[in-house]
Formats: C-alpha cells, structure tokens, sequence
C-alpha cells in the first residue's frame, strides 16, 4: 500500500469546505466521480462505523478514527462491502484493512486548504489517481458558491 495525496486550494472558509465535504446532501454530489450514488452511512462522530456505499450496495465498511471539527477527519477502513454484505475476513478485505483516508483542513487568509492523504493498494492507484481531482474540484466549486 502506498500513501498519496491530493491538495487544493479554495477561496472559502474551513467550516464551508467542512460542511460540503460532511454534508448528507453534498457528500454524494462530491463523492460522485469515486462511484455514482455515493452515499455515507453513519452519524459522524469520532469512534463511529461508516459505511462507505455505491447505488449497487457496494462499498467500505470503515470507522471514523479522528475528528476535529473545521480542521481534521481520519478514516480507518476495515473490511469491504459487496451486494449489501460486509466482509472483515476475506483477502480483497484483508488487503485494505487499515488503510487511512485523512482529510486536513487549514485557512490562510480567507482560502482554505484542503489536502487528503490515503494508503491505496496498487489495485486502486490508477482509479483513485483519476477520481480524487475530480472530487476535489467539485468540492471546491460547491464550497465557493
């Protein structure tokens, strides 16, 4: 697994950019380049399960690792999802067991800047290398509306 990063800058505060990226209606907007009907299942508090879910039920079952309102959010993910069934025991779970997924939040004179570390297996590098600038803009033209 390696960690890669993704960075930009957006001219709005970290509480718009936080509320865009945490929001149950922005979330599957932004998130839609990863996969269509995007969603988010869980409350958002820090120690909390998430599911990571696609239209097909298909997804990650993860937990929130670390919450920092405005600044920080870490994920943990722990297993997979195929058709609607959560696997923590299987050898494509097993390979993204652990992995992070950070979100960092800092503004600096009324711009923001958001960057996002993640461990991607090698399976995934190519995808994700596509889709994260995508989301990235989207999340930046939501949150400079």
């Amino acid at each position: 697994m390696k960690q890669k990063k993704f960075k930009t800058v957006i001219k709005a505060s970290k509480e718009e950019v936080w509320s865009v990226l945490w929001s149950d209606v922005t979330y599957p907007i932004w998130t839609a380049p990863f996969c269509e009907g995007s969603r988010a299942e869980t409350d958002w508090q820090e120690g909390s399960r998430i599911l990571f879910l696609g239209s097909n039920n298909n997804g990650m079952v993860s937990r929130i690792l670390s919450k920092i309102v405005n600044q920080y959010m870490s994920f943990e993910h722990q297993g997979i999802i195929e058709n609607g069934k959560e696997d923590v025991t299987g050898a494509d779970a097993k390979s993204v067991q652990g992995a992070q997924e950070n979100y960092i939040l800092q503004e600096k004179d009324g711009r923001t800047e958001l960057e996002v570390v993640v461990d991607i297996t090698e399976a995934y590098s190519e995808y994700f290398q596509k889709a994260f600038p995508k989301a990235l803009q989207i999340v930046k033209e939501l949150s400079e509306k």
